[in-house]
């Protein structure tokens, strides 16, 4: 999980970021102007900072100068733009930019280019070497196949299920929380506002993320 500051005058592409790298396990930030992302930047000490280009008052290139004149360049920092020129992007990677994102943001692009500034900006922290004593053995466990009940308007919902935990970690995870929302569905009958109330999210961030993870919206309804 990091600090991640997001800068862009567009409330709708603010809104949208916080709601993917929050879902990502991330604190976001955000700001819609220079003034609010330098005070952000002196409160929060972001871990990663995606600034958008062209913003009214001081526009990102400008404020990328900034930071690394005054030696608050600290951070990595991911150009965002839907106008910029090459010459634009060229310019902002000279300056400190790590990398250059045009919009529209796709996810995987986004979730890329956040992941590789992550993993730069640690390269400039310490490391700092633990020693640890040996993991104690699991209390449980894994054969080599992925089993889950299945879940139906004739049975009900099942609560016991079993994942493959030799994957990686993003892939795991989207079965898991679709095994989860495939569940509630079925438990309040295919009921949307239902399900948002009992899993605490917002119905449209719900219907995204259903459809993100190729839930069958119909099967949980009876008929």
């Amino acid at each position: 999980m990091a600090n991640i500051l997001v800068v862009d005058d567009e409330h709708g592409i603010r809104d949208l970021l916080w709601e993917i790298l929050n879902d990502e396990g991330h604190n976001v930030e955000l700001a819609e102007n220079a003034a609010q992302a330098r005070a952000a930047r002196l409160r929060e000490r972001p871990d990663l900072v995606l600034l958008d280009i062209w913003m009214p008052d001081t526009d990102g290139v400008t404020l990328l100068k900034e930071w690394s004149s005054t030696g608050a360049l600290t951070m990595p920092v991911i150009m965002m733009s839907g106008h910029a020129t090459i010459d634009t992007a060229v310019e902002a990677t000279k300056i400190g930019a790590l990398a250059f994102l045009e919009k529209p943001v796709t996810l995987q692009k986004l979730l890329k280019a956040v992941e590789q500034g992550l993993a730069r900006g640690n390269l400039s922290k310490p490391l700092v070497v633990v020693p640890l004593a040996p993991p104690p053995l699991p209390m449980y466990q894994v054969d080599s196949t992925f089993l889950m009940a299945p879940v139906t308007a004739d049975t009900g919902p099942q609560s016991s299920q079993s994942f493959l935990l030799d994957k990686p970690l993003r892939e795991a995870r989207d079965e898991f929380e679709k095994a989860y929302f495939e569940y509630h569905l079925a438990k309040e009958n295919g009921s949307m506002t239902r399900v948002a109330e009992k899993t605490g999210l917002e119905r449209t961030h719900l219907y995204r993320k259903l459809k993100q993870l190729g839930v069958d919206l119909t099967r949980g309804k009876r008929i």
